[in-house]
């Protein structure tokens, strides 16, 4: 036999030369020993992978629509109603967002009054109200003039330190990055590449992988990098303690000037209604502006914290028909610049929550004064309808700010006005939600690439009770088509 003709494998368990029977024993009784285990570690990975298999997928949602339409309101609904614990582990964190939103109204009521006063400080007739292209002149030569008093101006001295607040408390969430002031850019696609338009920010906000989460982190490690340094922990406390006392110390004069009927007038002709927009605490001064203050539930709901990009949260759910099941919630950026980002998160989504804020019907957008609220929501649905890669995804259409609408039309405001095509209908809220449901009803029917259902709730995402049955109906609606596509049903 050649050399080449010898196994090498056969040489190594061949047994050795000259090998007793106690040592012939020993051998084989160590080999036997040494296949259970590997048998055993076969059988255990074999499971370990039919388990991986049998593992739930987690659901995949995606939060649609333009800015300021609710989405983030609306995922935060979702943790409060399905993931209770983590809820109240962060309900704290937001007393700083709550502390920003407030001073940010009144920074904006004193930002239109410093303007105004100083125009109306100019001799007759020049002054008619100063001038802005995001609205009309505040003074008009068919209403009287507005009379700024002493009041109005220690008032602006009182609330001054109330800037360097709102600077504080922005800097300890990262960047200030910038509310979109308007372009000349057509509305376009939501998925076109607009990278080229780049938008002028004024207004506080966050741009991270996991949006207010990061956010808090950052405070928190802020904290943790401080921990057992007496000095740094001190001065992270005297910091809190100061914007309490400040804001508590500013209560009364918040709560002047935005009761002042000279200053609910002058913003009334300035087309501004703060207390309409996302982040609107005014109203709960008394409340809030002290220094033990805690947020609750609602106060979270309603707390603005602006988010660019796309941001993923992954919530347990503790309970309901999902109990266990792991949900990845995706909450975008809904301004036009953003929606370039939305296409690459549509692929393996089980649904997509759609939010049209229909108390917007004669609204601009920020980033374009030329294009209605309604009619941009009304091309973003049919730009999602009309795509082809979500023409298996279960689309869900939260027609939102419904309690927003009501009180527009209380006050007189006529939808024919803004939407031609409304007409001579009833200018009330069951009236003007019948008919918004038609019309993206027949979008989907007509620009859909395959039939689907119109699944459609009316909402107030500030709501939390309301808001929890919808999310009952819609967490019962996702996970029937969850199990269906998984062929479980």
């Amino acid at each position: 036999m050649n050399a080449t003709d010898i196994d090498p494998l056969a040489l190594a368990i061949a047994p050795p030369p000259n090998e007793t029977p106690a040592e012939r024993a020993e051998r084989e009784c160590a080999e036997a020993e040494a296949l259970r285990i590997s048998n055993e570690i076969d059988e255990q990975l074999k499971r370990e992978k039919e388990g991986e298999k049998k593992k739930r997928r987690p659901v995949k949602l995606l939060l649609l629509g333009q800015s300021e339409s609710g989405k983030t309101a609306t995922l935060k609904n979702f943790q409060l109603t399905y993931a209770k614990k983590e809820w109240l582990a962060e309900r704290n964190n937001w007393r700083a967002v709550v502390f920003l939103n407030l001073v940010k109204n009144v920074n904006n009521i004193l930002d239109v009054l410093s303007r105004e006063m100083a125009a109306a400080s100019l001799p007759s007739p020049e002054y008619v109200g100063s001038s802005d292209e995001s609205s009309e002149d505040i003074q008009s030569s068919s209403k009287p003039r507005l009379k700024f008093k002493e009041k109005h101006r220690l008032l602006k001295l009182r609330l001054g330190p109330l800037r360097r607040i709102q600077t504080d408390l922005e800097r300890r969430f990262g960047e200030s990055t910038l509310e979109p002031e308007p372009t000349t850019v057509t509305t376009a696609a939501p998925f076109d590449d607009e990278s080229a338009n780049r938008r002028v920010l004024k207004e506080f906000s966050i741009n991270s992988s996991n949006g207010w989460k990061s956010a808090f982190e950052k405070i928190r490690a802020r904290r943790a990098h401080a921990d057992g340094d007496a000095h740094a922990l001190r001065k992270i406390r005297d910091s809190d303690d100061e914007i309490a006392e400040v804001i508590a110390g500013c209560r009364d004069d918040m709560k002047a000037i935005w009761e002042d009927l000279t200053v609910r007038e002058m913003m009334s002709r300035s087309k501004t209604r703060l207390e309409d927009s996302a982040g609107f605490f005014l109203n709960d001064v008394e409340r809030i502006a002290v220094s033990n203050y805690e947020p609750t539930d609602d106060d979270v709901i309603r707390a603005r914290l602006r988010t660019l990009g796309v941001q993923e949260y992954k919530f347990i759910f503790e309970h309901g028909r999902t109990v266990g099941q792991e949900w990845r919630l995706y909450d975008v950026g809904g301004i036009r610049s953003s929606r370039a980002a939305w296409y690459p998160y549509f692929d393996d989504v089980n649904a997509i929550i759609f939010l049209a804020p229909i108390s917007c019907f004669d609204e601009k957008l920020a980033e374009d004064r030329r294009v209605n609220r309604l009619e941009d929501s009304f091309l973003l649905w049919k730009s999602v309808c009309s795509c082809k890669s979500l023409s298996r995804t279960q689309l869900i259409l939260f027609l939102n700010k419904c309690d927003l609408l009501q009180a527009k039309l209380q006050r007189g405001v006529r939808i024919r006005d803004s939407v031609p095509s409304f007409g001579d209908r009833r200018n009330d809220i069951a009236t003007a939600t019948k008919y918004f449901q038609q019309h993206f009803r027949e979008i989907l029917k007509q620009y859909s690439p395959a039939q689907r259902s119109f699944f459609v709730h009316l909402t107030s995402v500030i709501d939390t009770r309301s808001t929890a049955a919808t999310l009952a109906a819609v967490e019962e609606s996702i996970l029937r088509d969850h199990l269906r596509r998984a062929d479980l049903m």
